[in-house]
């Protein structure tokens, strides 16, 4: 699991009035919590289902990187694949939520590139994480922990141990990541990547070929909100997996529990459309969460008998 981690913070409380100072509503606060994100959640989600991961990433040297420490061992993740970086602070999203919606969202974050000495570190230890890995994940949220140099030397590694890898993208690094098993952009990136304004199926469809043909990589998987997801692979026709959500409360994670449970699908022998489907009942849970979520593998096996039986009824 390489890739941008991160602490989620959420601010809960209540909304009763108006700001007499701005037209801004007032929150009272009622409660705080905090739970990995990014690659971190990934992780997380790895371990929830049943894996075990391997978490590689960077963190500042500040009071938010030992929080941040803290919530890997509650998650039952080793803190040996993370760099500390001097003087750089921990990536740390904090979201008021009053009445179940958000009110806004203020990040702190340094995304510029690191110290030769902490990239070496990054480096050396996603190297050794791929000993004995069954799959690699790599969460891209463009903080800085993710270089061309440093995918050029993660995925080609992989793909030499036989490992498939699942890449969570953004656009600016889009170009590197290969070799990959699956790349999973949304729909904005893939459009924005390809260089395809996406107005209609086609459109999306075309954008994704573009795509695969750019990566040289055997799937592509665009996540699609509401709509559910769509795999495009070289070899066998499009494929429509319409979304499982029951009722929607956050979305915030929702794509780390996609990579997770791709990963992990492929990591157990399944295919990579096995996998999506199993990705998409995954993600119709957590989007049913509140807060950045998780779920367990007696969670995803509820969702997969639910489904089939509406499958069956209809």
């Amino acid at each position: 699991m390489l890739g941008d981690i991160m602490v989620d913070r959420f601010i809960w409380g209540s909304v009763s009035r108006v700001s007499p100072e701005a037209p801004v509503p007032i929150v009272r606060m009622e409660r705080e919590s905090s739970s990995l994100g990014g690659a971190g959640n990934a992780a997380r989600n790895i371990v929830s289902l049943g894996g075990n991961a391997t978490l590689v990433g960077l963190h500042g040297d500040d009071a938010d990187g030992d929080r941040l420490a803290v919530l890997c061992r509650e998650a039952g993740l080793s803190l040996a694949g993370l760099v500390r970086v001097p003087g750089r602070p921990t990536t740390v999203k904090t979201r008021i939520v009053a009445h179940h919606q958000h009110v806004v969202r203020f990040d702190r974050e340094e995304d510029g590139p690191v110290d030769d000495g902490s990239a070496a570190a990054l480096r050396d230890r996603t190297l050794a994480a791929l000993e004995g890995a069954q799959a690699l994940i790599v969460s891209d949220y463009d903080k800085g922990a993710l270089t061309p140099s440093l995918l050029q030397t993660a995925l080609p590694e992989a793909r030499r141990r036989g490992i498939p890898a699942v890449v969570d993208p953004k656009v600016r690094l889009m170009p590197f990541y290969r070799p990959a098993t699956v790349v999973t952009p949304n729909v904005k990136e893939a459009s924005e990547s390809a260089g395809i304004k996406v107005r209609t199926d086609a459109d999306l469809i075309a954008a994704g070929r573009r795509l695969l043909e750019l990566l040289e990589c055997p799937h592509l998987l665009i996540t699609r909100g509401e709509k559910g997801m769509l795999l495009l692979s070289i070899d066998a026709e499009p494929l429509e997996v319409p979304t499982v959500a029951r009722e929607v409360y956050d979305v915030s994670g929702a794509g780390d529990t996609v990579a997770a449970t791709l990963a992990l699908a492929l990591a157990a022998g399944a295919t990579v459309a096995e996998g999506v489907i199993l990705a998409n009942l995954a993600a119709g849970v957590v989007v049913g969460k509140l807060g950045t979520a998780s779920l367990t593998a007696e969670e995803l096996l509820r969702a997969a008998r639910a489904d089939q039986a509406g499958s069956v009824r209809a």
